[in-house]
């Protein structure tokens, strides 16, 4: 197989709405292609994030992620937020996901970031396999805290 990894541009909307709605889907949230188009219309146009996405030799999108820039008071420095992750599930354990990965580290490391940060569901095993596998630590110093609004 020979699975590349690109930065997506508008032009590749099409191809990333059902994925990110499919993401969407994985954590919880209802099918709505519309609500999917028009949050990465709104990032991706006004440079808000660096979605990434994978695709196989037919050039058909089979995974993405998205980055969120932010920076770290405590460093001094930029970091990066990897927020969102999702392969297929027709080509999982494909190593899609390893390629995705690597390439949000690079493209986080040339913007100048110290730092890549993520979370997952603590339910979601396999997906910590791998970024123990590929040298994330589990944050073991500070909980994780959010409030809805």
């Amino acid at each position: 197989m020979n699975d590349t990894v690109r930065r997506a541009t508008l032009h590749d909307l099409e191809q990333l709405v059902p994925l990110f709605d499919g993401y969407r889907q994985f954590y919880g949230q209802k099918s709505d292609l519309i609500v999917a188009r028009r949050f990465l219309t709104d990032r991706l146009s006004g440079g808000e994030s660096v979605v990434l996405i994978a695709e196989d030799s037919d050039e058909t999108a089979i995974g993405f992620a998205q980055l969120f820039p932010s920076f770290s008071s405590v460093l001094a420095a930029p970091i990066y937020l990897l927020d969102d992750l999702f392969v297929t599930s027709v080509v999982r354990r494909r190593g899609v996901g390893t390629l995705l990965l690597k390439a949000a580290a690079e493209t986080a490391r040339a913007a100048g970031a110290v730092r890549l940060e993520l979370s997952t569901a603590i339910t979601n095993v396999s997906a910590q396999r791998l970024y123990e596998a590929l040298g994330w630590q589990r944050d073991e110093e500070f909980c994780q805290y959010g409030l809805s609004l």
